[in-house]
């Protein structure tokens, strides 16, 4: 993203949104779909099928040494797929799409913090996610991300939830990153 709207882009994503016009949001937003392939409902469900087959591989493989982790990595393909919900959903404004974007992107690219190739790597991408999904809640109803929710826990708790445990899940260190890009 060496290009001036990259910067942009970049920029919008992981700079407080005070200083953010609705323009710029709006270019944001647009550049959001130009920058990645048009991620269609057929993708998104075969990423989610994939996300979910990884993650019960890597349990399955571990069996109770997964402890308490297994629990919120069998939350990871969910929040994915939520994410992808609201940034179609039409109630949801520009500057939420670009946030939520954003954490779509970050599941998709294989090379995060906590690379995705180890099990336990998806669980920096559940962790910015939640963090996403948190600040989305500041200004758009609860009840519509409810709606687009697929796990089998009332939604505010687990987002609570994992933001309770996040420190334990992905270490000081990598928490103080995640905080640090949005």
């Amino acid at each position: 993203m060496k290009s001036e709207k990259g910067r942009l882009f970049h920029s919008l994503l992981f700079q407080k949104e005070e200083w953010v016009s609705d323009n710029e949001l709006e270019n944001a937003n647009e550049e959001l779909s130009a920058l990645s392939p048009t991620l269609s409902k057929e993708r998104a469900e075969r990423f989610y099928d994939r996300l979910r087959k990884s993650v019960r591989s890597y349990l399955e493989e571990k069996g109770s040494l997964a402890g308490k982790t297994g629990e919120f990595l069998l939350l990871v393909p969910d929040i994915f797929i939520l994410l992808w919900r609201l940034v179609n959903d039409p109630r949801v404004s520009s500057k939420n799409k670009v946030m939520l974007g954003s954490g779509i992107a970050y599941y998709l690219f294989p090379l995060d913090i906590i690379p995705d190739f180890f099990g336990i790597g998806y669980l920096d991408d559940l962790v910015f996610a939640v963090f996403l999904l948190n600040k989305v809640l500041t200004d758009t109803d609860p009840a519509i991300l409810r709606e687009h929710w697929s796990g089998n826990t009332d939604l505010l708790t687990t987002i609570q939830k994992v933001l309770n445990s996040a420190d334990n899940l992905v270490g000081k260190d990598v928490l103080g990153k995640l905080k640090k890009g949005m």
